[in-house]
């Protein structure tokens, strides 16, 4: 499981700051460098993104111990 935490934390590193430079500068980074919004791969990224942020709810549950 050490392996996936690590995954889902980048990954929410990587969402955290495209949604800085989102609200700092309106530049979506993802988008740029997969091809827009709609493009399937910046699709899965932000899918991605999301899947980490509810695996990370279980990480609370690990705290609380």
């Amino acid at each position: 499981m050490r392996g996936l935490d690590t995954l889902a934390l980048v990954l929410l590193i990587v969402g955290g700051l495209n949604w800085l430079l989102v609200g700092l500068l309106q530049f979506d980074l993802v988008a740029s460098i997969f091809g827009g919004q709609d493009a399937l791969l910046s699709r899965i990224v932000y899918i991605l993104v999301g899947l980490s942020a509810l695996y990370a709810l279980t990480f609370f549950s690990k705290f609380s111990k």
